[in-house]
Formats: C-alpha cells, sequence, structure tokens
C-alpha cells in the first residue's frame, strides 16, 4: 500500500499493491496495521455503506456536525470524481477543497477525515461506491453543502447539470454551514 498526499495534508489517497495474473487479481483494501503504519491513525470503523448511481449523479457535500464521520472511500464499478472540503474553522485550511479520481480500474481510495464535508459526481455510465464510516450515520445531525457553492468553486469536471437528490438540491451556501471548531 502507497500513501499519496492530497492538496489538503489530512486527506489521503492510498494506493493499493495489487496482485494479478491470468486468473484475475487480489489487493488487501483494507488494513488496520497497514493503515496505522502509513498514517499514524488508528481509526475504529462501525459501518459500511454502498451505493449505486448513474452517469452525472452528485451526491453531497454530505457531514455530520454531531457524530463527525471519518470516511475510506473506493469505487468498485465505475469512475467517480471525489472531493472533500475542509469544516473545521481551526485548521489552516479551511474552507478549501480537494478532489480526486477515484475507479475500479485505478483501485485508489481515499480517507475523508471527521470535520470534512464530502461529495462525488459519477464520470462513468455508472458507479458502485463503497465506504467505510468511523461513526454510524446520523440523519438529525447531517449537514448539506451547495455542490455548486460560488465560495468554494469547485471543478466537479461537468459537462452537463447532475442529476441531485431533493436534499442535495437544498444543500446551504458554504458562509451559512455549520463548522467543526
Amino acid at each position: 500500500m502507497q500513501v499519496v498526499a492530497t492538496g489538503l495534508p489530512d486527506v489521503l489517497i492510498f494506493e493499493p499493491k495489487v496482485f494479478g495474473d491470468a486468473r484475475g487479481f487480489f489487493f488487501e483494501s483494507y488494513n488496520q496495521n497497514t493503515f496505522q503504519a502509513l498514517t499514524g491513525l488508528s481509526p475504529n470503523f462501525v459501518q459500511d455503506n454502498h451505493s449505486a448511481s448513474a452517469k452525472g449523479v452528485l451526491r453531497g457535500l454530505h457531514y455530520q456536525i454531531r457524530q463527525p464521520q471519518g470516511k475510506l472511500v473506493r469505487v468498485v464499478a465505475g469512475e467517480v470524481l471525489d472531493v472533500a472540503v475542509d469544516m473545521r474553522k481551526s485548521s489552516p485550511s479551511f474552507g478549501r477543497w480537494t478532489s480526486a479520481i477515484l475507479s475500479a480500474e485505478n483501485r485508489r481510495q481515499m480517507w475523508v477525515p471527521e470535520g470534512f464535508a464530502h461529495g462525488f459526481v459519477v464520470l462513468s455510465e455508472f458507479a458502485e461506491f463503497l465506504y467505510k464510516t468511523t461513526d454510524f450515520y446520523a440523519p438529525e445531525h447531517e449537514c448539506c453543502i451547495r455542490w455548486d457553492d460560488p465560495t468554494l468553486n469547485i471543478d466537479w469536471q461537468l459537462t452537463a447539470p447532475p442529476a441531485l437528490s431533493a436534499k442535495d438540491s437544498r444543500g446551504l451556501d458554504f458562509l451559512l454551514a455549520p463548522c467543526f471548531d
């Protein structure tokens, strides 16, 4: 496993060592000892989630202001642009975002720590997205920032308007959204 830095110091990309031959491939998608050795962190994952979406579906930008979730995310079919936004007022990177292409082909994973908003848009015809979380989903604490917030000015690499859920279409402006201290 190799760690690749992103534009934000706490958001990391993991590239697994893949063993392949004529039969297919194998790789460890998560190993607690390796994760801790590479990051100094030892997250306690409590929930796994799996979503499937069509091209142009944008999910996010979500976070929980209470019961914040760290997320280890990956794609097992298709390709997405994955985005993390620092929502920690005390952070030098507060209000900044980073993104990465995650795909079944590149097998990359992104670590999105607690205190970050997270979202993704499907770039391929279809994508399946998996993520492990460090706390349980708590809809009463969930917040959503507008995907097209002018302050953040995220480049979603879109060629057409995205397909949004009703919740995501009502996202808050970044300047009005609750933040972490």
